[in-house]
């Protein structure tokens, strides 16, 4: 009998051992089949620039980087602008063909480039990062702001404002070497006046890691202040894995594997496809900087400049609890500032949402002591679209003079750098600009019709409490 019970559960366990190996292998043909049958590839997708900066160029300087920047796009107009006609119908939205509403030229700066705005008479300097799949455009208004007031350069990290191909085989050291030689250069440029810098998304990572680097090995802070805005500090979990997605379409010669989406390039400045490889070379930076906040917890901490963070609680891009915990929590009583933008919290949206996102954070606003001060944008009551900033230290209220605009719910992770005036994101429509307004889109009809996702098109993309920010930033930036 015992024999029998014995081998009845061999023969159990192989039998539920072969039934999971083949629903496992038939799950992974299954979304194998779902990602290889997305749009094909163009050649935007395919096509491999070999003037773009890594760091084993081992150039000397940031006129350098300028230099192979040049040879970047000249090779990007023969290998792909050259190649495309006259706009057709179908390309009136490509980026990739000249004289199209997306075509970059539009635009009397090229944004997609990096740019340096000396002045003389500058007390000090700003260096502008953008984040992946960006351009230098997504910091082009602070560099408005600061440009007569100060040295300004905005640097196009390596991989960006050429192709969306360019990030399929970018490293994050070869980013954080090009905020080497920027920060370098200004630095050399600006002798004893200080250096604040401003960092969007992954921008704000390598600014933060930047600095985390230089304490490690016991050198002085570049920076005199840090404004990160959305930054990467964490992500999602999924993001760990994204790496053997590509893996899998390597091995298997499937070369659309290596993207998390395929679009339409209709955003002069931003990639629309996004590469597998881009979202692990920010889950690889992400966890770079947090083992450098773990070894300097304890005293190296002390010698960063004072951090003014800008976050949404509510962000798909990148993670907020890893901004308030991962980062905030850790650092020492040194000038530090968190400010978080809650939702657009009346009475019917209340009653639209699925889950409440202050929730997880209410024990810990609750506490009312924290090493640095923490400001909650929020409204002044449920029946109010204005907003007042909360200093969740002291509770004191500051009234704002801003308001949420009509329909809008939240902010996003891409909307904090644009005011409502930007003429690509903002929602004011110019009948006399010759290129596309994203921010005015607000197509209708049935799902599942056009490219470009509905979720996409609802996203918000520009900040109505853009003023408040450049206040805020005012405070730290300006000696």
């Amino acid at each position: 009998m015992k024999a029998i019970i014995i081998g009845s559960t061999k023969h159990l366990a192989f039998a539920l051992f072969y039934a999971s190996l083949g629903t496992s292998i038939a799950l992974i043909a299954m979304v194998v089949w779902f990602l290889n049958s997305r749009p094909e590839l163009s050649l935007w997708h395919t096509t491999e620039l070999t003037s773009e900066y890594r760091l084993k160029s081992n150039l000397n300087s940031f006129d350098e980087y300028l230099e192979l920047e040049d040879k970047l796009f000249a090779e990007l107009e023969s290998k792909v602008y050259q190649q495309s006609s006259e706009p057709q119908s179908l390309d009136i939205l490509n980026r990739y063909v000249r004289g199209s509403y997306s075509d970059p030229g539009h635009w009397i700066q090229d944004w997609n480039r990096s740019y340096e705005w000396a002045n003389a008479d500058a007390e000090y300097g700003v260096l502008l990062i953008h984040g992946m799949s960006d351009s230098p455009y997504a910091m082009s208004h602070f560099a408005k702001h600061y440009k007569n007031k100060a040295h300004v350069l905005g640097l196009r990290l390596p991989g960006h404002g050429t192709l969306p191909s360019a990030l399929t085989n970018i490293y994050w050291q070869d980013m954080a070497g090009a905020v080497a030689l920027a920060t370098r250069h200004m630095k050399t440029a600006l002798g004893d006046k200080p250096l604040y810098v401003v960092g969007f998304s992954t921008g704000a990572a390598l600014a933060l890691n930047h600095d985390l680097e230089r304490l490690a090995v016991n050198r002085a802070a570049d920076y005199s202040a840090m404004v990160l805005i959305s930054p990467a500090i964490g992500l999602p979990p999924v993001a760990a894995g994204a790496k053997w997605q590509a893996r899998l379409g390597n091995l298997l010669g499937l070369d659309k594997l290596s993207w998390n989406s395929i679009q339409v390039e209709y955003d002069p400045f931003k990639y629309g496809s996004f590469a597998v490889n881009a979202g692990d070379v920010v889950y690889q930076l992400s966890m770079r900087n947090h083992e450098l906040v773990w070894q300097l917890e304890h005293d190296g901490l002390n010698e960063l400049p004072p951090i003014l963070t800008f976050q949404s609680l509510t962000d798909d891009t990148v993670d907020t609890s890893a901004v308030v915990n991962g980062l905030y929590s850790r650092l020492p009583s040194a000038g530090h500032e968190l400010v978080l933008f809650d939702i657009n919290r009346t009475q019917v949206n209340l009653s639209l949402i699925l889950n409440d996102p202050i929730q997880p954070y209410q024990q810990l606003m609750a506490q009312g002591e924290f090493n640095y001060d923490f400001t909650l944008i929020e409204n002044r009551s449920l029946k109010s679209k204005y907003i007042q900033a909360r200093n969740l230290n002291d509770n004191s209220i500051t009234s704002l003079g801003l308001s949420w605009p009509k329909q809008v719910y939240s902010l996003s992770h891409v909307a904090l750098p644009f005011p409502k005036s930007d003429a690509l994101y903002g929602p004011i429509w110019d009948a006399n600009k010759p290129h596309i307004q994203i921010g005015t889109g607000a197509s209708r009809g049935e799902r599942g019709v056009i490219s470009v996702p509905a979720s996409e098109i609802m996203r918000q993309k520009w900040n109505p409490f853009y003023p408040y920010i450049l206040d805020k930033m005012d405070e730290v930036i300006i000696p």
